[in-house]
């Protein structure tokens, strides 16, 4: 098992837990911490066993957003590497070809907010709250808040979000559909897995496909992304999953996937 200085990490069955562990600093995100969330997410990748991801943080946050002291002190070039490097992670995870829940247990502020969002699903417990502030240090988003929460709630939400500055609960977060659910505190974890075992359930490859088609989708026209959607359905269509599953489905039993 993978041993981190600032994550747990553990995989239980099929399913591997990432938690973020600063709770003294809120889980902030610094270089080593980055540097330790992106190993971490190969390392599940990489495991031929692991079907799914939850990701979440010790203590009272998920996390705080980025480490303040470390912000303070860098200029111009170094922020626009910090940030790139942050963007690297998060997009690894978006795209991990997993799937990938957020159980997000408290505060998700700027960069806390961020990963989140880079997650497949997001799951809140109701003592979650959720915000970018950056403005009030005097910066931007620069994880991608200012390209994945409009895609997430739209324009002007994102846009009040972000020039506000204002935290909202996890109820409103589900409102606008920055998280999917909201759940009690001691049930969190337990639903993300059920969430997992759900998908896990389905044909893997037409998982990580459906997931490409709508990811790559939305960067391009409908055009194109309808073009996309019938060249992965295509290769679905090739697949021994596809023959399992519907060979399955027409025996009236439960199919036997393999990922190929």
């Amino acid at each position: 098992m993978p041993h981190y200085d600032n994550l747990l990490y553990r995989t239980a069955g099929n399913i591997t837990h990432i938690s973020l562990n600063r709770p003294a600093v809120l889980n902030a995100l610094n270089q080593a911490t980055l540097t330790e969330l992106l190993a971490a997410f190969d390392a599940a990748a990489a495991d031929d066993a692991v079907q799914g991801v939850i990701l979440s943080g010790e203590g009272k946050a998920f996390a705080a957003g980025a480490d303040i002291g470390e912000l303070a002190a860098i200029g111009a070039v170094d922020a626009q590497r910090f940030t790139r490097q942050g963007q690297y992670v998060f997009d690894r995870i978006e795209r991990l070809g997993k799937p990938v829940i957020a159980a997000v247990n408290g505060y998700a502020f700027g960069g806390g907010c961020e990963l989140a969002m880079a997650c497949t699903l997001r799951i809140a417990s109701e003592r979650a709250a959720f915000g970018q502030p950056e403005v009030r240090l005097g910066v931007l988003p620069g994880f991608g808040g200012t390209q994945r929460l409009p895609r997430l709630v739209g324009a002007g939400r994102a846009l009040q979000i972000i020039l506000t500055a204002a935290t909202i609960d996890a109820q409103e977060a589900c409102r606008i559909g920055l998280v999917n659910e909201v759940v009690a505190a001691d049930g969190l974890v337990a639903r993300a897995e059920a969430i997992l075992r759900q998908i896990g359930a389905n044909a893997p490859l037409a998982v990580r496909l459906a997931t490409e088609a709508v990811l790559r989708g939305m960067d391009t026209a409908l055009t194109d992304g309808l073009a996309l959607e019938s060249a992965l359905f295509a290769v679905c269509a090739a697949s021994d999953d596809k023959r399992e599953g519907t060979a399955a489905f027409l025996a009236k039993r439960p199919p036997q996937f393999t990922g190929r």
